[in-house]
């Protein structure tokens, strides 16, 4: 056996409080050496025992939380995270900081794990207040509300409070979620919900962020199938975007939206629960939106029935896409979910994936109209991009769970 899989020999270890989620999925909840917070989600069936290695390594202290500054042109704020500079860059397998630790490999995870939930140590977004557990020193300005953070004027800063995890998929050196198994893609989907419902709850959170980045060509950094979670102190751009239409069009949108495509030739696949599109006015070579069929805001509110469709749903998809080419295709998974004070019966949890690639060998750049005006050219019909995605999620094996 691989000793990588199994935690540190000979390493401390303890016994943490479990709670069973949905789904037979349970949790367990430990701090890392420097205070962060480290959540465990065991599969149902899993072989992983009670215990817990401890994390023993002598680490610096955590970062000063860092600072955003308002961009008075567009009223966005945009923190600065210099830390985030010292991150690892694409080290090889024996030392994935996302594996198991071993005595060569003192990682960010001190137990084998099935799924591993962690503060990520360089975060674009901090805590806001030292506490017993060592977090970082208290914040010197932070929010004081979407009033605040909605005023304009030149050389406003506020402290970036939020808080940034790291959702590790599998102990795997390699691979994506498209790559798990139903039984772990559900219950990556739990701890998505599980750690929605915790982050919303905090002081000073407005918005919270579940996503993947797929291949270097998005800019990943680890081959370690992961994703992250960002919890936001203000309501994202984007966000403020559909707000804006919702608005305009009234509260029912994304149901018009789906009743439309879901008559339309831009179905790639549909569920009981959940139904997969090219949307009307895609912008990108690859996009298909994901959504519910009822209205939710966010994984907090699915239920048990719709994480268990969406488990190999959601896998198909992905290996669909993946089938498109001789090579793994590079893609953002971006879950677009309600904000947590405002517009949480209109706003809807839905899936936008997104990819450059627009031949096997050619990746879409975003270049003067794109990336300086925000006025988007596609390069292949909605409609044409949907007949091969359906051609190849078509030739992929359905996914049982």
């Amino acid at each position: 056996m691989n000793m990588q899989e199994f935690g540190t020999p000979g390493a401390p270890s303890t016994t943490p409080d479990v709670e069973i989620l949905t789904g037979g999925v349970a949790k367990c909840t430990t701090r890392l050496a420097d205070g962060r917070e480290l959540i465990y989600f065991d599969d149902p069936g899993t072989d992983l025992g009670p215990e817990r290695s401890v994390d023993t390594r002598a680490l610096d202290p955590r970062p000063e939380t860092a600072t955003m500054r308002l961009d008075v042109l567009t009223g966005d704020w945009i923190s600065v995270a210099a830390s985030r500079q010292n991150r690892a860059f694409l080290p090889p397998a024996e030392l994935d900081p996302l594996a198991p630790q071993t005595p060569a490999n003192p990682s960010e995870i001190p137990s084998r794990y099935d799924v591993a939930v962690f503060e990520n140590r360089s975060p674009s977004f901090g805590p806001a207040l030292r506490t017993a557990h060592g977090d970082a020193p208290a914040a010197a300005d932070p929010p004081q509300g979407l009033d605040d953070l909605g005023e304009l004027s030149l050389g406003r800063t506020r402290t970036s409070v939020g808080r940034c995890e790291v959702v590790c998929f599998s102990p795997a050196h390699e691979g994506s979620f498209g790559t798990q198994t139903p039984t772990r893609a559900r219950t990556v989907i739990e701890a998505w919900a599980d750690r929605t419902a915790a982050l919303s709850a905090l002081p000073g959170i407005e918005q919270v962020f579940p996503f993947e980045n797929r291949g270097e060509a998005i800019g990943v950094t680890l081959a370690h199938p992961h994703g992250q979670i960002y919890a936001y102190p203000y309501v994202t751009p984007r966000t403020q975007a559909l707000l804006r239409s919702i608005e305009k069009t009234g509260p029912d949108l994304f149901a018009r939206i789906l009743d439309r495509e879901r008559a339309s030739t831009r179905v790639i696949l549909s569920g009981e629960h959940w139904t997969a599109f090219v949307p009307f006015a895609a912008r990108w070579p690859i996009e298909v939106h994901l959504l519910p069929h009822r209205h939710v805001a966010d994984f907090a509110d699915t239920t048990a029935a719709e994480r268990d469709e969406l488990a190999p749903l959601y896998l198909r998809l992905l290996r669909g896409i993946d089938a498109l080419y001789d090579s793994p295709t590079p893609y953002i998974a971006a879950w677009h979910q309600a904000p947590v004070h405002v517009a949480r019966d209109s706003a809807r949890l839905h899936l936008q994936l997104t990819s450059p690639r627009r031949a096997a060998d050619k990746l879409k750049f975003l270049a003067g109209s794109e990336a300086a005006m925000g006025a988007w050219i596609g390069d292949i019909p909605p409609e044409s991009a949907a007949e091969r995605l359906r051609e190849a999620v078509a030739s992929v094996p359905e996914v049982t769970a």
